[in-house]
């Protein structure tokens, strides 16, 4: 039964690699289940029912993936583009969430029809094949970065924006016993994943995760990690098992779509548009990353079941936003499971399956701490870097937007931004160079999209 919905064989696959995939994946996402909550929630929503949409919209989304695409990709409700919701709609510029959430159902009902028409698909396919290299090594990087953020290994710093964490600086201010402790555990995580990685033991990325987190249990339990929550820093024990999921009828179908009806289209389009950007490319660019370190893209750089995937993140988006949370998207740590080797729907299929466990044993899977799961994403990083070699740096007209997407990602923090630079880059330069034979119209018009983007926004 697997085997004929899935076609395991023919991927060169198993149950037990997709089962192991599929929990990487998810125990490498599933701090969203506690962002989410707690960013929505500033814009006056409940964060229990948040909590509740956001992991009822992250399994359909991983349903409807599996289903029509049978790719190994999990969907969740998106990084930034939460925080847009929350401190820029409704914070900035005065919106209620209801109005926010209209945006998001809007802008499903619109990837709906942008994916039936092959709009989204021709974006995909129109990316030229070195860039489809440079988005997935300048995800590795954005990836690391995240890791080593979420961990407090990077942190800010008011004269180099960001910098290395202080061990001498949390000695001093008593934080050493929380965030230090943290750090340290995320090194020896690193250490303890890429041991496992260069021995090539099966599940090493899950593996890394528990391990870390063991010892994270261990040193809470003897003393010298101690919970603050004050500092981001929270008990890596549970609490409890199993906890009832709050109800959905706060948020439940309450878009607003008044600045319609009020003939304040422009507004809402304004609003609308940076969800549509932002998401449009973010997918693109994470499914660009994730299926070329997995070899699925065909010699002309075309991934079958691009449809599919990308009809998962627009109804994900839509059933998101009648739950009452913000724009489900494809998420870059997809690409984890996939480094464990998940190459169908049923590594979806099984992070969906957690994301609904995830209602009734939220104690435990909201303890992982983020210094567990850093190591991991540091580790996938270097993992999806090793395409860099896949680049033709002697051709400098090709090399040159694959530099710029690169390191656009990691520096500007947004995928989308990195495709979109690659992108008018590229235009650019085959242009002034004599070469626009190479420039397909599609991507002309898609530089002169971006271009206008960061005139008018």
């Amino acid at each position: 039964m697997i085997e004929k919905l899935f076609k395991l064989k023919e991927h060169k696959t198993d149950v037990k690699t997709e089962v192991i995939a599929g929990i990487t994946t998810f125990m490498a996402m599933a701090y969203i289940l506690a962002v989410n909550p707690s960013i929505l929630s500033a814009s006056g929503m409940d964060g229990g029912a948040v909590f509740t949409a956001t992991a009822l919209a992250s399994a359909i989304a991983c349903f409807v993936m599996a289903a029509l695409s049978n790719l190994p990709f999990v969907l969740s409700a998106g990084m930034g583009l939460n925080a847009y919701f929350a401190y820029t709609v409704c914070g900035n510029m005065g919106y209620s969430w209801q109005i926010a959430l209209a945006a998001v159902f809007a802008e499903g009902l619109i990837f709906i029809v942008l994916t039936l028409t092959n709009v989204r698909e021709a974006i995909f396919n129109a990316i030229p094949s070195s860039l489809k290299v440079a988005v997935s090594v300048g995800i590795g990087l954005f990836i690391a970065f995240i890791g080593m953020q979420n961990s407090k290994l990077v942190v800010n710093s008011d004269s180099t924006l960001v910098t290395i964490f202080s061990f001498k600086g949390a000695m001093e201010d008593g934080s050493m016993s929380s965030v230090g402790v943290g750090v340290v555990l995320c090194l020896i995580g690193i250490l303890i994943t890429g041991w496992l990685v260069i021995k090539e033991i099966k599940g090493n990325i899950l593996i890394g995760i528990i391990a870390t987190w063991a010892l994270g249990i261990i040193c809470q339990l003897v003393g010298l990690y101690k919970p603050n929550p004050d500092l981001g820093m929270y008990s890596v024990i549970p609490s409890a098992i199993i906890s009832a999921p709050t109800s959905l009828s706060s948020t439940f179908l309450k878009m607003d779509f008044s600045l319609i009806t009020s003939g304040q289209v422009l507004n809402f389009f304004v609003i609308l548009f940076a969800f549509l950007f932002v998401d449009l490319f973010d997918t693109i660019g994470t499914i660009i990353g994730c299926a070329s370190r997995a070899k699925m893209m065909d010699k002309n750089g075309k991934l079958p079941g691009i449809k599919g995937a990308l009809f998962a993140d627009a109804v994900g988006t839509t059933v998101g936003a009648c739950l009452g949370t913000s724009t489900v998207t494809t998420f870059v740590e997809s690409s984890a499971g996939i480094s464990e080797g998940g190459r169908t729907g049923l590594t979806s299929v099984t992070s969906g399956i957690l994301f609904l466990l995830a209602l009734l044993f939220s104690p435990i899977f909201l303890t992982v701490p983020s210094f567990a799961t850093a190591p991991a994403l540091i580790v996938v990083g270097f993992m999806m870097m090793q395409q860099v070699v896949e680049i033709n740096w002697n051709d400098v007209l090709e090399a040159i937007p694959c530099f710029i997407t690169i390191v656009a990602m990691p520096f500007m923090y947004s995928i989308s931004e990195g495709i979109a630079f690659g992108i008018i880059s590229y235009a650019i330069l085959n242009t002034i160079a004599g070469k626009s034979q190479k420039v397909t119209p599609l991507v002309y018009v898609l530089a002169v999209v971006f271009i206008f983007k960061y005139i008018l926004i």
